[in-house]
């Protein structure tokens, strides 16, 4: 008796979470559900050329062939959800070999040097996947583990899918620590800005190479390396799943000591490019004479205060402490001025001269339009610090952008004006936009999908 009244209760309780939903919004859910519920096959691609196993697009047609890094990850959360909401015992089969697909499709181009490609296409020659020079240029962003933890984690822990290419991850996040590091702060660095994800963030695009310890690469870093962890204690590597545990201690603190900046409450991505200190003379004057040698500089890097929206995933990321996490709520968040728009966050805050809402793909817009992606992993960060009320906000906003895009062209966009939500670019884009059903799903109180 007491366990059907402990139903009933739940029960209740969600029907009243939902009953006290906005008209407008709930009328959203439903348009979103019916679209998404229909059209989210269209991600689901069989193997072809050079992509050897089934794997998941972003589904528009500028993405219909190409397998992409951190896309296929957080493509594949939205698919969970989907298949939690709607799909049959057949249909989470079925996915599976998608899903397992994306993280083998990068494994099998991946060797013992740890150079893995960010980007595999259908038609590429696999003898020209790989640079000449692997160290030139940027490579997988730190997910891979991501993706297979969120994989193995749902099938309990069994990650023997991957004991035969576990040591290829190994050496993946290996090159990672030994080439795209920078010694004296701790932080990881991006060789160029090619294809950084965030394209054209200003502390990175444009800017010298392996200068950029970006704030977003760190704290995809952290997540990558207790990813790791998790896989390498399902696998029964105790001892490397306790050094992946020590390694990401290590990058949660240089990250809390070189990016926090107490003066803005906020993170940032610090700048790296910086003249070694040496006490080799040069001629000054006519005459041998060592600069600045009465006081070098005694700082490994410099904050670049460029309001970037990644900033906020160092709370996605459990980085942030809770009184760091306060004042990025109340003194950044919150600010019209710079972050917070009618539609969600802004990508660049309105407030840097780069703000700009351009339609581009080449680079794709990140200097203050709408993501779906910004936005949810905001949202996430949100919740996880106890700001239940600032993410329910993020959610309605979320759900009014892609409700009523659904509802006037029938089909979502890469990115969206942050005041009017107005679609800028690339209609037909799925990929994690179609996350918003997580959040609906966290606001009606049904089982919800997370990522690792």
């Amino acid at each position: 008796m007491k366990k059907i009244t402990f139903v009933l209760a739940l029960i209740l309780s969600a029907v009243a979470g939902f009953a006290q939903i906005p008209d407008s919004i709930a009328d959203r859910i439903k348009i979103i559900k019916k679209y998404v519920f229909e059209d989210y096959k269209q991600m689901l691609k069989q193997p072809t050329g050079a992509l050897l196993y089934p794997y998941i697009t972003p589904g528009s047609k500028s993405y219909a062939a190409v397998l992409w890094d951190w896309d296929s990850w957080l493509s594949n959360i939205a698919l969970r959800q989907i298949l939690q909401d709607r799909g049959t015992a057949a249909d989470k089969r079925e996915a599976v070999a998608y899903e397992q697909g994306c993280v083998l499709n990068y494994l099998a181009y991946t060797g013992a040097d740890g150079y893995m490609p960010m980007v595999v296409d259908r038609d590429a020659d696999p003898a020209k996947i790989k640079p000449a020079d692997i160290y030139s240029t940027n490579m997988h962003k730190p997910v891979i583990a991501q993706h297979a933890a969120f994989l193995s984690k749902l099938n309990d822990g069994n990650a023997e899918w991957l004991r035969e290419k576990f040591s290829l991850m190994q050496a993946f996040i290996k090159n990672y620590q030994t080439h795209h590091r920078n010694e004296d702060t701790g932080l990881f660095f991006w060789q160029d800005d090619l294809a950084i994800g965030v394209d054209n963030d200003p502390s990175t695009f444009f800017r010298p190479k392996r200068s950029s310890a970006s704030i977003y690469l760190n704290c995809l870093m952290y997540k990558e390396l207790q990813a790791m962890a998790y896989l390498a204690e399902c696998l029964k590597l105790k001892e490397a799943s306790l050094q992946y545990d020590r390694d990401a201690a290590a990058l949660k603190a240089a990250i809390q000591k070189n990016c926090w900046d107490e003066k803005d409450g906020f993170y940032y991505s610090v700048d790296l490019n910086l003249r070694p200190i040496t006490n080799e003379p040069s001629i000054v004057f006519g005459k041998p004479f060592v600069l600045h040698k009465g006081m070098p500089r005694t700082y490994a890097g410099l904050i670049q205060r460029f309001g970037v929206w990644s900033g906020f995933m160092a709370m996605w990321a459990g980085i942030a402490t809770p009184e760091q996490a306060k004042r990025m709520v109340a003194e950044n968040y919150l600010d019209k001025r710079t972050f917070n728009a009618r539609y969600g966050i802004r990508t660049l805050s309105k407030l840097e001269k780069m703000y700009s809402l351009k339609a581009s793909s080449n680079p794709s817009n990140w200097l203050g339009p709408i993501w779906g992606i910004s936005n949810y992993l905001t949202y996430r960060g949100l919740l996880k610090y106890g700001y239940k009320k600032e993410a329910t906000g993020l959610a309605y906003k979320t759900i009014m952008l892609f409700g009523n895009d659904f509802k006037k062209e029938g089909a979502l966009h890469e990115y969206y004006d942050p005041d009017t939500g107005a679609p800028i670019m690339n209609k037909g884009f799925q990929n994690w936009n179609y996350l918003v059903l997580n959040m609906i799903d966290q606001l009606t109180g049904h089982i919800t999908i997370e990522e690792f």
